[in-house]
C-alpha cells in the first residue's frame, strides 16, 4: 500500500473503539467458481475498504456477489465496507476478528500485516485449497510470496501490486527550464531541481515527500523508504532477522527530508500533517500546475483517469514518471518500494469452504483484470498480464512496472506496524524542528530498542 496515505491517528484510538459498534454485524460474503445446490441457508461475512478515493474493489465485490449467488444457491452474500483509511481500516477489522460472532469469512488484507495476523490467528492455511485451485498457476511466484509466512504456507492471495516513483508535471517543469524526460541521478540532482523550479514560481510546490504521523504509512512507503534504501541501508536485516540501530543512512535520510522542508521546497509542515493532504495532491495541485513533482505510487493514475475520483482528462500528456534515484547514484541507481493487497480467509469461518470459493470468485481473470485497471495496480496474474485491455489502460504501466527490478518490501513481521510509527515520528519532528535529525534518530534507535528488546537489534 501501500495506496496513498497510510493515514493515522494515534489519539483518535477513542473514536476507533467506538466505530466497531458499526461493525456488529460484519459483512457477509460468500463465493465460489463451481454451483454448490446443498450449501444451504449460509451466509458468509466479508469485510473491505471502501474509501472516497478508493472504489475498484468494492465495484470487484458487487461483481463477485453476483456471479458467486448466482452459482451457489441458498447462500447468501452480504457486502458491507468498512468506510476508513487505512490504518483506521485494519484497526477495526482487528477488533472484528476477535470475536466469532464478528469475524469475517473473507476479509481484505494489507500484505505488512500478513504474519502478524497469522501469529494472532486469524488467517486460515490456503495451501491444501490452492494446491486445487487451477487458476494458481496463473500467478506469478513473486507475487505468491506476498501471502507466505516463514514456514513456506500460504495464507492469502494478492490482488495485485504497485511500485513507487516520482511523478512530475512536465509543463511545471519545462517552465522552470528542465529538460525532459526528467530522471535525476542522485538526491542533490533532485534539490537542484526543486531550486530551479522554486525559483521560477514561488507559489509551485517543488519537491513533495509526504512526512509525519499524518500520512501514516505513507510516510514511510512513498517517503522515507526511497530514501533509507538509497544510502545502501536498511531498517531490518533479513540475516540476523534483527531491526538495524545507529544507522548513518537513518540520519541522512531524514536530514534530506529536513532541507526539502526547511527550503520550503516541499509542502508547509501543516499541510504534511494533514491526513488529506494527498487529496489535494491528486485533486488540485498536479492538474492546476500548483505541484512539480511528488513520490507516488504506480495506482496514481487511477486517481485521473475516467471514472476516476478526481478525472482529469489530460494527465497522459502533462504527467511524466521517474525513478527515485539512490542517494550518489551508485547502483542499481533507483529505489522503489511495493507492497500490495491481498484477500485472506478467516481462521473462525464456519464455511471455510465456501469462502476460499468466493475468495477464487473475487479473483478470477475478468475480477482481476478489472481491479488492475481501474485501480491502476501491476498485475500479479499472468493472462492478466499478457491482456490487450491490461497493457492499453494505463499509459505509464511499462514505466512503474520496470521499477520492480529496483523495489524493496516491507519487513513482514509482527512488530513493523510499531516500528513504522517510529519512523513516522522520527519524520515528523525533524520537518516540524522539533529535533534534529542526529537528535530523531537517536530517539528512534532508543524506541526500537525499547519495543523488541536488545536481543532484537543490530548496531551498524
Amino acid at each position: 500500500m501501500g495506496r496513498p496515505m497510510k493515514l493515522a491517528g494515534l489519539n483518535r484510538v477513542a473514536a476507533k473503539f467506538a466505530a466497531i459498534a458499526s461493525l456488529a454485524a460484519v459483512v457477509v460474503a460468500a463465493s465460489s467458481c463451481s454451483p454448490t445446490p446443498d450449501a444451504g441457508n449460509k451466509t458468509l461475512k466479508v469485510v473491505y475498504q471502501k474509501t472516497d478515493a478508493f472504489t475498484a474493489l468494492d465495484a470487484v465485490m458487487q461483481d463477485a456477489k453476483k456471479e458467486f449467488e448466482a452459482a451457489n444457491s441458498g447462500v447468501a452474500v452480504e457486502l458491507q465496507p468498512i468506510q476508513a483509511n487505512d490504518d483506521d481500516y485494519g484497526t477495526k477489522l482487528a477488533l472484528a476478528q476477535r470475536s466469532g460472532d464478528t469475524a469475517p469469512d473473507v476479509f481484505y488484507e494489507d500484505t505488512f500485516k500478513v504474519r502478524s495476523d497469522v501469529d494472532a490467528g486469524y488467517l486460515l492455511k490456503l495451501d491444501g485449497y490452492l494446491e486445487k485451485w487451477a487458476d494458481w498457476s496463473q500467478f506469478n511466484e513473486a507475487a505468491k510470496a506476498a501471502g507466505r509466512v516463514d514456514d513456506g504456507s500460504i495464507y492469502a492471495v494478492p490482488l495485485g501490486t504497485d511500485t513507487r516513483a516520482i511523478w512530475y508535471n512536465k509543463k511545471v517543469l519545462q517552465k522552470a527550464g528542465i529538460s525532459l524526460p526528467w530522471q535525476p541521478k542522485s538526491w542533490e540532482e533532485i534539490l537542484t531541481t526543486a531550486r530551479a523550479v522554486k525559483a521560477s514560481d514561488p507559489n509551485v510546490i517543488a519537491f513533495n515527500m509526504y512526512a509525519g504521523k499524518g500520512t501514516g504509512e505513507g510516510t514511510v512507503m512513498q517517503g522515507f523508504y526511497e530514501l533509507l534504501y538509497g544510502t545502501d541501508s536498511t531498517l531490518y536485516d533479513e540475516d540476523s532477522k534483527k531491526w538495524v540501530v545507529g544507522s548513518q543512512g537513518l540520519t541522512d535520510s531524514l536530514a534530506f527530508l529536513k532541507t526539502l522542508y526547511d527550503e520550503k521546497l516541499a509542502v508547509s509542515p501543516a499541510e504534511a500533517l494533514d491526513a488529506n493532504v494527498w487529496k489535494k495532491v491528486f485533486g488540485e495541485w498536479f492538474p492546476q500546475g500548483k505541484l512539480a513533482a511528488t513520490v507516488e505510487g504506480s495506482y496514481t493514475p487511477s486517481f485521473w483517469q475516467k471514472g476516476g475520483t478526481y478525472e482529469w482528462p489530460g494527465y497522459e500528456q502533462d504527467m511524466g514518471v521517474a525513478m527515485f534515484p539512490t542517494r550518489n547514484g551508485q547502483e542499481p541507481g533507483g529505489v522503489s518500494m511495493s507492497g500490495g493487497w491481498t484477500l485472506a480467509v478467516g481462521a473462525k469461518s464456519k464455511n471455510p469452504d465456501l469462502a476460499f470459493q468466493f475468495l477464487t470468485t473475487a479473483l478470477n481473470k475478468k475480477n482481476a483484470l478489472a481491479y488492475d485497471i481501474n485501480n491502476s495496480q501491476i498485475a500479479v496474474r499472468n493472462d492478466v498480464a499478457a491482456d490487450a485491455d491490461y497493457l492499453a489502460a494505463n499509459p505509464f504501466v511499462k514505466d512503474v512496472s520496470d521499477l520492480v527490478a529496483v523495489t524493496h518490501y516491507r519487513p513482514a513481521t509482527a512488530d513493523y506496524p510499531r516500528i513504522s510509527t517510529a519512523v513516522q515520528v522520527a519524520t515528523e519532528s525533524v520537518i516540524t524542528g522539533k529535533q534534529s535529525p542526529e537528535d530523531a534518530a537517536a530517539e528512534y534507535d532508543a524506541t526500537v530498542r525499547k519495543l523488541v528488546g536488545e536481543d532484537k537489534v543490530l548496531e551498524k
